[in-house]
């Protein structure tokens, strides 16, 4: 199998992948905390991308859109430790914690190989092995540790981890026009900008005069061209930054869009 992840708690698990690579797009509904083991992972976001290699830790805030791309590297597959920070977690903790005060920051954070946070994730590696089921009273410990550790080595933190309010309304238009990208639900676009279903097709229509499925279609074609024509890329190397889920249907959807296929424009 290509594919394969054991959760010690709904909240801990091991990935791993042997494949070519995997990719998916998500916006989480927890913070995520990822020590990769061997691999690398490429995260794709509106303005900016991040590359992690072997031994590295990193903090995927929720609520966050993003491309990730897991490859295996080095003759060694993607293997991974993640370990989900929910918010029910978070509050338990700061119930009892004074958070610092908020800074502004919601992108991805890197602590590189940090030795404290590297052996707490390590720990972990052992429970992964056993037969029965893993106490709650242990998992809870490891993810106590974990949050301890990470307000330890980065002060910024807790502007993110304490934060537990839904996203709010916000410029429906500006919003899509910088995440059309990624390829997720009409429901999760929604949430995201602060808005019910309805409400977003609604706010939708009135902002682009078109569904939000045309619009999309639409918008991530025309960003197509733009690649294929002047940056001279393949259609390979595009179709999945642009909200394509493979390569044959992203060529269907091209050539009725523009009478050719995206590999006809490459040979121009």
């Amino acid at each position: 199998m290509e594919y394969q992840v054991n959760y010690i708690t709904s909240e801990i698990k091991l990935s791993n992948y042997t494949g070519r690579l995997f990719k998916t797009e998500a916006a989480f509904d927890d913070h995520l905390l990822v020590w990769l083991i061997s691999g690398e992972t490429k995260i794709i976001q509106a303005d900016e991308s991040f590359i992690f290699g072997a031994g590295s830790t990193f903090l995927i805030p929720r609520n966050q859109l993003a491309t990730i791309i897991n490859t295996p590297k080095d003759g060694l597959p993607h293997q991974a430790v993640a370990m989900h920070l929910s918010a029910q977690r978070l509050k338990d903790f700061y119930s009892h914690v004074n958070p610092a005060p908020k800074i502004s920051k919601s992108s991805i954070f890197s602590f590189g190989q940090h030795p404290l946070l590297s052996s707490c994730m390590a720990s972990l590696i052992p429970y992964f092995e056993m037969q029965e089921s893993f106490p709650e009273n242990i998992a809870s410990l490891k993810i106590t540790e974990a949050i301890t550790i990470l307000r330890t080595i980065n002060e910024d933190i807790d502007s993110i981890l304490s934060d537990f309010a839904a996203p709010g309304k916000i410029d429906l238009a500006a919003f899509m026009e910088k995440n059309f990208m990624f390829n997720m639900s009409l429901e999760k676009f929604g949430y995201l900008t602060g808005r019910s279903l309805t409400t977003f097709k609604r706010d939708f229509y009135k902002a682009f005069n078109l569904t939000p499925q045309r619009w999309l279609t639409k918008k991530r074609l025309e960003t197509a061209y733009y690649q294929l024509t002047e940056k001279n890329r393949k259609p390979s190397d595009i179709y999945y930054e642009i909200g394509f889920e493979n390569l044959s249907h992203f060529s269907f959807a091209f050539k009725k869009q523009f009478g050719c296929s995206p590999t006809d424009l490459t040979k121009i």
